[in-house]
C-alpha cells in the first residue's frame, strides 16, 4: 500500500481546504511530519484512517460523525477526506463525508446531511488519444467500500491502527504488560478467536457426548428393569449407575442368566401341552364321526322331501320347455323385423324433414322436385358472386367514415391535451420546492434511524437474557423442590416393593402348591403323591401384587431421574443467561430497550415517508416531461390532420357513387348479398330433404317383402305372429333360468338318493351328538389351560431375547460414542490446559498467540540488534507467571551481561527503540499474515525525544533501511533536531483561523 495525495476540508483543526502530495514526501524515503502541539500532526493521520476505514484511531472514536467537522470551517463548507493510493496493484480513490448539519436553503436554521461516500479507481485504458487515462466510479455504498478496502488491505481498522499508524505508546505498554494485555492485543491483530471458538466447540461436543452415553445407559438400565418384570422376578439387577464402568457386562451376565432359567420353564409347559393335545385329538375325533353320521341322515331325509316337492311341479316345466321352443323359432324373423321397423322411421323423418323444407319456400316453389330446387340454388349463387365486389367497396366506405370521425375525435383530444399540459406547467416550480423539502426531512430521519438502529438489537438481546435468567432462577427453584419429592417418592416405592417381594418369597410354597394336582409330578420334587401341600394364610402376597408393586417403583426412579436431568438443563441455562445479560435488572433494561424502541420507532417514522417523497418528485419530474412532450407531439399532429382529412373526403364520393348501383332496392350490398344467402340455404335444404324422401319410401317398401318371406320359412302365418313369439332379453334368461334349476334340482335329488353313504346311514340308530360334544369341549379345555401355561413360558422366554438382543444392540452402538466421548474429552481437556498431557497447562488459543509472539520477537530482534548496536535481543518466554497466561512472556537480553530480564525493566530510551523494533516486526508478521500485501508508506507516532545523539543516528539508520523494501517512512515528532536530520517535512501550522500544512520536499 503506498500513499499519493491526501485532500483534506473542514476535518479537526483544519478549517479550509488542505492537501498532502505523500509522492513528494515519499521520495526521500524519510520524511518529518512535525508542528506544535495541538496543531493537529495527529488529525492527518486520523484523515488517512478514516478515509480508509470510515472511523477514526482507538481512544479518538468518539470523534465520530459531527465531531469530526472543524470549528474553523465556513457554515456552508462541508466536511470532507478524499485519499489516493496504490493498494494490490490498483490505483483508488477513496472520499469520505461524514454527516453534518448545513444551514437551510430557504429560512434560518440547519438541516442535516446524511454520510456519503465514493470509491473511483483510475483506468489507465479507458481516457483519451492525448491523455489515456481516466477515473472510474465504483461503489458508493459505505459497506461496500469498506469490505473492498478490508479485502484489498487484507487488515481490520485495529490491524491497520497498529502496524501502519505505528503508536509507539502502544508498544510501550505492550513491553511492560502481563501476559493477560499482551494476549488481548495480539488476540485483536491476529483474529485468533476462531481457536477459542474451538476450545468452546470441543467443550459443547464433550458434554454432548457424555449426556448421550449417560443417556444410552439409562435406557440399557431401563431394559434391564423390563427383563427382570419380565422373568417374574428371578433376575438379580446390578447396583450401579449410568455412566459407572461396567454396567454393560453387568446387564448382559444377568439377562443370560435370565434367558436360561426361561428356557427351562419352557420345555416343563411344552411337555403338559402335548399330553393335551393328544386327548384333545381323540375327543374330537369321536365327535367328528357322530357329527358326520349325524349329516349323512339328515342328507337322506332332505332328498326324499325335495323329490315329492318336484314332482308336483312337472306340468309347469312342460308349458316352460314348449314356450322356448316356440321362442327360437322366432328369432330368424327379428333381423326383418328390425330392419322394416328401422327404414319406417328413418321415412317418417324423412317426410317430415321435407315438409319443413318446402313451409319456408315461396308458393312458386310447391311442385317443384329435388332437381328444381337444385337448378335455383345454382342460380342465386351466380347472382351473389357477382357482389363481392361490391361488399369491399362497402366495408372501405365504412372504414373512411370511422377514419374521418377518428380524426374528429384526435382533434378534440389534442386541444385539451393543449390546455391541461399548458395549466400544469404553470405551477411546477411551486410543487417541485415542496417535495424537495419532504424529501430532505426524511432524510434527516432516516439517518437518526440507521444511528439507532445499530443499536437496538444488542439492547434486544441483553433484555431477553435478561428475562430469561429470572425465569431460568424460578424454574431452578422449582426444579429442585421437584427433585426432593422425586426421590423421598422413589426411596418409599422401593421399600415397600422390597417388603412385598420378602412377603411373597415367604409364602411360596402355598403358591406352588396351589398348582398341584393328584397324580400328576410336583414340579419341584416330581413325587406323583402330595400328602400335606401348604396353604396360603390371610397376609399372603401373590405374583401380580409384586410386580404392581416393582412397576411403582421403576415408574418413580424414572421420574426421580427425570427431575434430576430437568434441574441440570435449567441450571446450564441459568448460567448462560445470567453470563450474557450481566447483572443489570431486568426492568431496568427494559426502560431502556423500551426507550431505544420509542426513539428507534419515530426516527422510523420519519423515514417511512423518505422514498413516498423521492417517489411523489420523480414522478412529478417524469410527469412534467411527459406533459411538454405531449404539448409538442399534439401540435405536429393537428398539422398532419387537414391534409388527411381531404383525401378521405374525396374517396368517399367515389365509394358512394359506386354502391348505390350495387345496392337496388336493398338498404344496402350486404342486405342484399344476405337476400341471396338465406335463399340458396334454403334451396339446398330443400333439394336434400326431396332426395331423403323418395330414397327412405323405396327402402321401407323392400323391408315389408322381405319381412313377410322370413316369417313363412320360420312356419308363422303372418309376421304379427313371429313378432308375437318373440321373448325379450330378461324374459328369455328368466325362462332359461327356471328350465336351469329344474334340471339341476332334479340331478341332485337323484344323486344323494344314489350315494352309498347316504343310503348306509339312513339304516343306522339316530346319532349322539351331545354326549360326543360335551366329551370334546372337556378336552379342548384342558388343552386351553395348557396352551396358556405355555404361551406364558414362551412370552417370558421371548420378551426375554428381545430384550437381551436390544441390550447387546445397544452396547455395541454405545461402544463407538463411549470412543468418541473418550476421545472428544481428551481433546477438550488437552485445548483447555487441564490434561495431564498438556504439561505447560496452555489454552490452544494461548498457544498460537505464542506462537505468533515468537515470530514477532524473532523480526524486531534484526532491527533492535541494530539500533542497540548489537547489545540487545528479544526473546519470547514461555514459562508460566502466577496465576496469569503461560506462553506470552517477553524477554530482552542484555549481550553485555549475559543476562536475560524483563523489557520492564528497560529504560526510557532503551524502551523507545525496543518498542519501535517491537512495532515494525510485528508490521511485517502481521502483513505476511494478511497474504503478502505490501506496506509502502508507515508512519511512526513519536517518542524520539527520549534518545541520544548516536542512538537516534542508529535508529534513523534502521528507518532509512526500510527504503531498501521500498518503503517510506513518516516521523511524526517535534523534537528540534529532527529537521535538520530529515529533509523532506510536512509542518502542520496552528493559526486562530484554523491549522495548515506546509509541504517541503527532499
Amino acid at each position: 500500500m503506498r500513499l499519493h495525495r491526501l485532500d483534506i476540508t473542514a476535518f479537526g483543526p483544519f478549517g479550509a481546504a488542505q492537501s498532502v502530495d505523500f509522492d513528494e514526501l515519499s521520495a526521500a524515503g524519510l520524511f518529518l511530519l512535525h508542528g506544535p502541539t495541538g496543531a493537529g500532526k495527529t488529525s492527518v493521520l486520523d484523515a488517512v484512517c478514516y478515509a480508509l476505514y470510515g472511523t477514526v484511531p482507538g481512544a479518538r472514536q468518539s470523534g465520530q460523525g459531527l465531531a469530526l467537522r472543524s470549528d474553523h470551517a465556513a457554515p456552508g463548507a462541508r466536511t470532507e477526506v478524499t485519499l489516493e493510493l496504490t493498494v494490490a496493484g490498483r490505483r483508488l480513490e477513496v472520499t469520505r463525508q461524514p454527516p453534518w448539519e448545513r444551514p437551510k436553503k430557504r429560512g434560518t436554521g440547519t438541516t442535516l446531511e446524511k454520510a456519503q461516500s465514493w470509491l473511483r479507481e483510475y483506468d489507465a485504458t479507458a481516457g483519451a488519444p492525448k491523455d489515456p487515462g481516466a477515473w472510474k466510479d465504483l461503489s458508493r455504498s459505505h459497506q461496500e467500500i469498506g469490505e473492498e478496502i478490508t479485502q484489498l488491505l487484507g487488515m481490520s481498522r485495529e490491524q491497520f491502527c497498529q502496524v501502519v499508524l505505528l503508536p509507539q505508546g502502544d508498544f510501550a505498554r505492550f513491553l511492560r504488560a502481563d501476559a493477560e494485555a499482551r494476549g488481548k492485543l495480539l488476540g485483536r491483530l491476529f483474529d485468533t478467536h476462531r481457536f477459542a471458538e474451538v476450545e468452546q466447540r470441543l467443550a459443547v461436543l464433550r458434554r454432548t457426548a457424555e449426556a448421550q452415553v449417560r443417556d444410552g445407559d439409562a435406557e440399557l438400565l431401563a431394559d434391564a428393569h423390563r427383563m427382570q418384570q419380565a422373568a417374574g422376578g428371578a433376575m438379580e439387577l446390578p447396583e450401579l449407575q449410568p455412566g459407572e464402568p461396567g454396567l454393560a457386562e453387568a446387564v448382559l451376565t444377568a439377562a443370560a442368566i435370565a434367558r436360561s432359567t426361561a428356557r427351562e420353564q419352557l420345555t416343563i409347559a411344552e411337555c403338559r401341552l402335548t399330553a393335551a393335545e393328544s386327548a384333545q385329538t381323540g375327543a374330537e375325533r369321536a365327535l367328528a364321526d357322530v357329527r358326520e353320521l349325524a349329516r349323512l341322515q339328515g342328507r337322506f331325509a332332505q332328498a326324499r322331501e325335495r323329490a315329492a316337492q318336484m314332482e308336483a311341479r312337472a306340468d309347469g316345466y312342460r308349458d316352460a320347455q314348449a314356450r322356448m321352443e316356440r321362442a327360437r323359432k322366432a328369432e330368424a324373423v327379428a333381423p326383418a323385423l328390425e330392419l322394416r321397423e328401422s327404414a319406417e322411421s328413418e321415412h317418417r323423418r324423412a317426410a317430415t324433414r321435407e315438409a319443413d323444407a318446402r313451409a319456408v319456400l315461396p308458393d312458386s316453389f310447391a311442385g317443384a322436385g329435388a332437381s328444381g330446387f337444385a337448378a335455383a340454388e345454382r342460380r342465386a349463387a351466380e347472382e351473389l358472386g357477382g357482389l363481392e365486389s361490391a361488399r369491399r367497396g362497402e366495408r372501405r366506405l365504412d372504414e373512411l367514415v370511422d377514419e374521418r370521425d377518428q380524426l374528429d375525435r384526435q382533434e378534440r383530444a389534442d386541444e385539451g391535451v393543449l390546455q391541461e399540459a399548458e395549466a400544469w406547467l404553470v405551477g411546477w416550480e411551486g410543487l417541485r420546492a415542496g417535495l424537495q423539502d419532504e424529501v430532505e426531512s426524511a432524510q434527516r430521519a432516516a439517518t437518526r434511524a440507521e444511528q439507532l438502529g445499530v443499536q437496538r438489537e444488542p439492547a434486544r438481546r441483553k433484555l431477553d437474557a435478561a428475562r430469561q435468567r429470572d425465569q431460568f432462577a424460578r424454574d431452578t427453584e422449582d426444579a429442585g423442590r421437584q427433585v426432593v419429592v422425586a426421590t423421598d417418592r422413589a426411596q418409599k416405592a422401593r421399600a415397600e416393593w422390597l417388603d412385598v417381594k420378602e412377603q411373597r418369597l415367604n409364602g411360596i410354597a402355598a403358591e406352588l402348591a396351589a398348582q398341584l394336582t393328584e397324580g400328576d409330578p410336583c414340579a419341584v420334587c416330581g413325587a406323583t403323591e402330595h400328602p400335606a401341600p401348604a396353604r396360603k394364610d390371610a397376609g399372603h402376597v401373590d405374583r401380580e401384587t409384586e410386580e404392581r408393586a416393582q412397576a411403582a417403583f421403576q415408574d418413580a426412579d424414572e421420574q426421580r431421574a427425570e427431575a434430576e436431568r430437568r434441574l441440570g438443563v435449567v441450571q446450564r441455562a441459568l448460567a448462560a443467561a445470567q453470563g450474557e445479560a450481566g447483572d443489570a435488572s431486568t426492568d431496568q433494561l427494559m426502560r431502556q430497550s423500551e426507550e431505544l424502541e420509542r426513539l428507534y420507532a419515530e426516527a422510523r417514522q420519519g423515514a417511512s415517508a423518505l422514498h413516498p417523497a423521492q417517489e411523489r418528485l420523480r414522478q412529478a419530474e417524469q410527469e412534467r416531461e411527459r406533459r411538454s412532450s405531449a404539448q409538442q407531439e399534439a401540435a405536429v399532429r393537428a398539422a398532419s390532420r387537414v391534409a388527411r382529412r381531404d383525401a378521405l373526403d374525396r374517396e368517399r364520393t367515389a365509394l358512394e357513387g359506386e354502391l348505390a348501383q350495387a345496392r337496388g332496392t336493398a338498404v344496402s350490398v350486404a342486405a342484399r348479398a344476405g337476400q341471396l344467402e338465406r335463399q340458396a340455404a334454403l334451396l339446398t335444404e330443400a333439394a336434400d330433404a326431396a332426395r331423403g324422401a323418395e330414397d327412405t319410401a323405396q327402402r321401407l317398401k323392400d323391408a315389408d317383402a322381405r319381412l313377410a318371406d322370413a316369417a313363412f320359412r320360420a312356419g308363422f302365418d303372418t309376421p304379427q305372429a313371429a313378432a308375437a313369439a318373440l321373448l325379450d332379453d330378461d324374459a328369455h334368461r328368466e325362462l332359461q333360468r327356471r328350465l336351469d334349476a329344474w334340471q339341476s334340482e332334479e340331478a341332485a335329488v337323484r344323486a344323494v338318493l344314489a350315494e352309498p353313504d347316504t343310503a348306509h346311514a339312513a339304516q343306522q340308530p339316530p346319532a349322539e351328538l351331545e354326549s360326543a360334544e360335551r366329551a370334546a369341549a372337556d378336552a379342548s379345555a384342558r388343552l386351553r389351560d395348557a396352551a396358556s401355561a405355555c404361551d406364558a413360558a414362551a412370552g417370558r422366554r421371548t420378551e426375554l431375547d428381545r430384550l437381551s438382543a436390544r441390550s447387546a444392540t445397544a452396547v455395541r452402538r454405545l461402544a463407538p460414542l463411549r470412543d468418541e466421548y473418550d476421545r472428544v474429552a481428551r481433546l477438550a481437556t488437552l485445548t483447555a490446559g487441564t490434561s495431564a498431557e498438556n504439561e505447560r497447562k496452555m489454552r490452544l488459543e494461548s498457544y498460537v498467540l505464542a506462537a505468533r509472539l515468537e515470530q514477532v520477537a524473532a523480526a524486531a530482534t534484526v532491527r533492535l540488534q541494530r539500533m542497540s548496536s548489537g547489545r540487545y535481543t528479544l526473546v519470547h518466554s514461555a514459562d508460566r507467571s502466577g496465576r496469569g497466561r503461560s506462553g506470552l512472556g517477553l524477554h530482552v537480553v542484555d549481550a553485555w551481561t549475559g543476562r536475560e530480564r524483563d523489557t520492564a525493566t528497560l529504560s526510557g530510551g532503551e524502551t523507545f527503540f525496543a518498542s519501535l523494533a517491537l512495532a515494525l516486526g510485528l508490521a511485517d508478521v502481521v502483513t505476511d499474515e494478511a497474504g503478502g500485501v505490501r506496506l509502502d508508506t508507515l508512519f511512526i507516532d513519536e517518542g524520539f525525544g527520549s534518545l541520544d545523539d548516536q542512538t537516534l543516528d542508529e535508529v534513523l539508520d534502521v528507518l532509512d533501511s526500510l527504503r531498501e523494501r521500498d518503503r517510506s517512512v513518516g516521523i511524526v515528532s517535534h523534537v528540534p533536531d529532527l529537521r535538520r536530520r530529515i529533509h523532506a517535512q510536512l509542518e502542520v501550522v496552528k493559526e486562530r483561523t484554523g491549522s495548515t500544512v506546509r509541504q517541503r520536499g527532499q
